[in-house]
C-alpha cells in the first residue's frame, strides 16, 4: 500500500516517540515524506537520530525540528522553513501527538479505615502481613496482573492539587492546539486537496482516572473541536478524525500516577489479551490516509483491540 503521490507530506507534532514516531515510520514505509516537531533533551538524541535514520532509509524526505510546538513564534518558524523545503509538496496527513500536561489530583484522597485484602488474607492464613505484601508486590511488578488487588495501591500526591493554570495549559497543549496548528497550515494553503487530520484521545475521556482530570478535559475539548473542524474544513476536502487508542506503554503513560494498575486492568479485560502498541495506531492512521478511507470524517475511531467494549 504505497502513496503514488511522492509530494505528500505528513506533519507530526510529537513524533520522536510513541504514537507519533510509529505513525512516521508507518507512513514513510508507504512513501510519504515526514516532518516531525519534537521537544527532546540533547541526551536523548542518539536514540532519536537512529529512529530518524530508519525513516530516511525508506527513501523519503524527513525534516525534524527540535522545538517547542506550543509557542506561536516557533510554530511560525517551523512552517516558514517547511513550506520552502516542501516545494510543490502538500501536507496529506497532520497528526497532533503532543503529550504535555498536568497530572495532579482535584482533591486529596481519603484513606478508608478498613482492612485491606492483604490484611484479611494474612489473618486468614495466619502469616505475617509483610510476607504477603512483599510477595504480592513482587509478583505484580513482574507482570502478574491478577495480583492487582493485592499489590500496594498507586501513590498520589495529596498536597499538589490542580489549579486554573494547570487546567488551561493542559487543555491548550493537549487539546485546543490541535486546531491552532491546523488553522496555520490551512491559511498558508499547505494542506493537500484531500488532507487528513488526526488527534489522539483515550478512555480517560469518559472514565475518571485519578490525576487525569486536566488531560481528560483536554481530550474532550479536542474531540469537540474535531467535530467542528470536520464540518467546517470539510468543504475544502480536509477531514478530521480522532483516534482513541487503548492503554499503551508510552513515555506519556509512564508519567500517569498508577500507570502499572491502569496497564494491568487493561490487559485483564482486553479480549486480545495485551496492551495496545504504538504500531497499532500508526498502521491505522496509514490506512485512514488512503484514498479508500476518504469518506471517514468527524468521528472517533477506537484502536484498542476491544478494550473499551470489554467493560
Amino acid at each position: 500500500m504505497d502513496f503514488k503521490n511522492k509530494n505528500y507530506w505528513a506533519l507530526i507534532l510529537g513524533g520522536s516517540s510513541g504514537f507519533g514516531l510509529a505513525t512516521a515510520k508507518s507512513l514513510s514505509k508507504a512513501g510519504m515524506n515526514i516532518c516531525i516537531a519534537h521537544r527532546d533533551r540533547r541526551g536523548s538524541m542518539d536514540r532519536i537520530n537512529k529512529d530518524f535514520d530508519e525513516i530516511r532509509a525508506n527513501g523519503v524526505k524527513l525534516e525534524a525540528y527540535n522545538t517547542n510546538a506550543l509557542e506561536a513564534a516557533e510554530r511560525k518558524t517551523l512552517l516558514d522553513d517547511l513550506s520552502g523545503k516542501m516545494g510543490n509538496g502538500k501536507i496529506r496527513v497532520y497528526l497532533h501527538s503532543i503529550a504535555f500536561g498536568n497530572l495532579k489530583l482535584l482533591a486529596p484522597i481519603i484513606k478508608k479505615d478498613v482492612k485491606t485484602p492483604v490484611q484479611l488474607l494474612a489473618e486468614k492464613a495466619g502469616v505475617s502481613e509483610d510476607i504477603i505484601k512483599k510477595a504480592a508486590n513482587e509478583l505484580f511488578e513482574a507482570g502478574n496482573d491478577a495480583f492487582i488487588n493485592l499489590a500496594d495501591p498507586a501513590i498520589y500526591n495529596n498536597d499538589l492539587l490542580t489549579d486554573d493554570e494547570d487546567l488551561s495549559n493542559t487543555i491548550f497543549s493537549m487539546g485546543t492546539s490541535y486546531y491552532t496548528w491546523a488553522k496555520d497550515v490551512f491559511t498558508r494553503k499547505l494542506f493537500a486537496p484531500d488532507a487528513r487530520m488526526f488527534g489522539l484521545t483515550s478512555e480517560g475521556n469518559e472514565i475518571a482516572w485519578r490525576g487525569y482530570a486536566s488531560v481528560g478535559a483536554a481530550k474532550v475539548a479536542m474531540e469537540a473541536l474535531s467535530r467542528s473542524m470536520a464540518s467546517e474544513f470539510g468543504p475544502y476536502g480536509i477531514r478530521s478524525n480522532i483516534i482513541q487508542a487503548g492503554v499503551t506503554d508510552t513515555p506519556a503513560l509512564r508519567h500517569i500516577p498508577g500507570n502499572l494498575h491502569i496497564s494491568a486492568n487493561a490487559r485483564l479485560r482486553n479480549p486480545l489479551g495485551r496492551l495496545t502498541v504504538p504500531e497499532d495506531v500508526g498502521n491505522v492512521i496509514r490506512l485512514l490516509a488512503t484514498d479508500e478511507a476518504g469518506w471517514i470524517n468527524g468521528t472517533i475511531i477506537r484502536v484498542d483491540g476491544g478494550e473499551h467494549i470489554a467493560g
